[in-house]
């Protein structure tokens, strides 16, 4: 399939460079996003605008029929693995709802590529319908047949795991390595390497596969703009184009504190500070930068935090800003480490900053423990965090942990803990590993024993 022919560069100056759309320590200036309107008023333009503004170039599937709420979300995450085949979908959909569910997270974005129709990036490689298969079209129009909502699951800075590279030349980690996130044990010996270079991308997997069981994969640069303004694009495509509920952000993060060292997010990162910094110090910063890429990362650890916070930050409150003045009624809403404190620390996702500040509609606290101590722990704080801020909470439960009981156990603490819903991983494990021959259905026990059916 043939990308649209844009120069994302291009598009991407309307939003901002490093130097130019990063706001100082301390400032109130957005990031990202935005550009002077000659009227005076703040305008947000970004590569989204310059793709899709025209509707006739991307009609909506389907015409829009409004949101599907409920008392309590009773949610399946289903990965790409399910979204392959018309088959898949539809048995998919007609198994969770006569379970009782009524709320499918299905997984469109997974490595950086689609599993819908889009013209930003390469059609998920294990889709094996035809090519006007569209799975979450189908998976909509089965879903909202039956009275349940579709949120468009959307994997951001994770684009690619331990496994092979792809074949698709097109695919962003082959494309445009440039936009790829460092780890700092390679930072060094990147930082003055050609990212065209294919040891430049070899370096990347061979870290990822040395290190699969601390890094999930290769990801993204999230200070890099045009890393930015491609997910902005793809957030809104799905907005103006699908008859959706809501979408979900994932992998909305930093791998862990060890990145992004890459020269893009290090000279960025200089930008960023600069104008905090006394002159004689930024003299002698600038110096120790010829010889050293980290030089202003390590003198300054604690605006190098703050910086990489606000990259991740900036782009759900930019996001949630035009999703809602185009699709008020979309549910924004985002899956994040349990942990509140890890989150923030090392993860650089400051959650329970989005609920205060009104920019996510729902979290899902991704608490993926058989312990039943510190699961109530961990959704007793997102309930708190929630409680004093603008969305609420879904409890995640790692199904595939817990076996029938203890998912029981977990949707009866989520709900004395006050989440106003769960959603369990995943649809695929349970039709699969968690329901062996020879014994009843997991979804079916779990809706005997959480739904009464």
């Amino acid at each position: 399939m043939a990308l649209l022919a844009v120069s994302f560069a291009g598009a991407c100056s309307l939003v901002g460079g490093p130097s130019g759309g990063v706001a100082p320590p301390g400032s109130t200036e957005a990031l990202p996003g935005r550009v002077a309107d000659p009227s005076g008023a703040d305008a947000g333009v970004g590569l989204s605008d310059t793709l899709d503004a025209p509707e006739a170039l991307h009609p909506p599937i389907a015409p829009f029929t409004g949101p599907r709420s409920f008392p309590e979300v009773r949610g399946l995450w289903v990965t790409r693995g399910t979204m392959t085949s018309a088959a898949e979908v539809r048995s998919m959909v007609s198994q969770a709802h006569d379970a009782g569910f009524n709320t499918l997270l299905v997984q469109v974005r997974g490595r950086a590529d689609a599993f819908y129709r889009s013209s930003l990036e390469p059609r998920g490689p294990t889709i094996v319908d035809g090519a006007d298969f569209d799975p979450l079209a189908l998976a909509i129009e089965e879903a909202h047949g039956r009275g349940m909502a579709v949120h468009a699951w959307v994997n951001t800075h994770l684009v690619w795991g331990a496994g092979p590279l792809p074949e698709d030349s097109t695919h962003m980690v082959l494309s445009h390595p440039e936009w790829l996130g460092v780890p700092r044990e390679l930072g060094r010996r990147l930082y003055a390497m050609d990212p065209g270079s294919p040891a430049y991308v070899q370096a990347l997997h061979e870290f990822a596969v040395a290190n699969k069981d601390r890094v999930e994969g290769i990801f993204s640069s999230p200070s890099h703009p045009e890393v930015q303004a491609l997910v902005h694009a793809i957030w809104m495509d799905l907005a103006r184009r699908y008859d959706l509920d809501g979408i979900h952000f994932d992998y909305i993060r930093y791998p862990n504190h060890q990145f992004d060292y890459s020269r893009s997010a290090l000279l960025s990162f200089r930008d960023w500070a600069a104008s905090a910094v006394p002159e004689d110090r930024r003299r002698e910063l600038d110096e120790a930068l010829r010889s050293d890429p980290y030089a202003w990362a390590g003198a300054l650890p604690d605006e190098w935090g703050d910086f990489r916070r606000l990259q991740i930050t900036d782009l759900v409150a930019r996001i949630y800003r035009d999703v809602k003045a185009l699709r008020p009624e979309l549910v924004v809403s985002a899956a994040v480490f349990p942990d509140v404190d890890d989150a923030y620390r090392y993860r650089f996702q400051e959650w329970r900053e989005w609920l205060a500040a009104g920019i996510v509609d729902a979290v899902v606290p991704m608490a993926y423990t058989p312990d039943r101590d510190r699961y109530a722990a961990q959704i007793g704080t997102a309930t708190g965090a929630a409680a004093g801020g603008h969305g609420t909470v879904w409890a995640g439960v790692g199904a595939y942990l817990n076996g029938v009981d203890g998912t029981l156990e977990k949707i009866a603490i989520a709900r004395r803990s006050g989440a106003r819903g769960i959603v369990l991983f995943s649809y695929d494990w349970a039709v699969t590993d968690g329901s062996p021959k020879g014994t009843r259905l997991f979804l079916e026990q779990v809706s005997t024993g959480a739904f009464g059916r």
